[in-house]
């Protein structure tokens, strides 16, 4: 089967398993999804919604958050890397402030253009808030199952978000980003793989299952 095929049936049967797949970042805003974006950077979901429940109610507008002052660092330190993070959204707030009217910009090469985006966080904004499927959200979920279903042989986000790009239509872009994390998150661990029980078995080589 080549690597089209098989992406077509385990889409298939992710569409089966999660119809409702989303982003599980709590947001109301496209700033708000941006912000809790570059602190899901290495931390859990679980953990930023947690920290963004009070972020979000100091913290409102881009110029909130450029003329934010310790206080960031301290209600975000929770999710790591702290000091980089807010100085991230600092700088990234004010440019939004400065060039962009205000607005968290909706496309690609002005998302990127902002400090602590690539591409990961870009194509977050750009499907989740603004319905635009750009390029498929890469994380480690992403380069952990993309590998074991055998569709790249990559290891960087960017070829790996290349490869699937090849052979996951591009209307399926944004369903595939979330129901793949899901899968991720729920069966297809980095330990320990619930393989037994997986209904998408049947399609996936389980590649390197057998040295986890």
């Amino acid at each position: 089967m080549d690597r089209a095929a098989r992406a077509q049936a385990l889409l298939k049967g992710l569409r089966r398993l999660y119809p409702g797949a989303h982003c599980e970042l709590d947001y109301s805003t496209p700033l708000e999804l941006l912000v809790a974006t570059v602190l899901s950077a290495q931390c859990t979901d679980v953990r930023v919604n947690k920290t963004t429940q009070a972020l979000f109610k100091r913290y409102k507008t881009v110029n909130d958050y450029a003329q934010a002052g310790p206080g960031l660092e301290t209600l975000i330190r929770s999710c790591g890397f702290y000091r980089m993070k807010a100085r991230s959204i600092r700088e990234a707030a004010a440019a939004i402030r400065d060039r962009f009217g205000g607005k968290v910009p909706d496309r690609m090469e002005d998302l990127l253009s902002l400090r602590g985006v690539a591409r990961k966080t870009a194509n977050v904004v750009l499907g989740e808030a603004y319905g635009k499927a750009e390029g498929v959200v890469v994380d480690t979920h992403m380069r952990r199952l993309a590998w074991r279903f055998g569709l790249t042989e990559e290891t960087d986000p960017v070829a790996v978000e290349r490869d699937l790009a090849a052979c996951v239509p591009r209307k399926d872009w944004i369903f595939w980003s979330h129901a793949v994390i899901w899968h991720g998150r729920r069966v297809c661990k980095a330990l320990r793989p619930a393989c037994g029980s997986c209904t998408l078995r049947k399609d996936c080589p389980q590649r390197g299952v057998e040295d986890v």
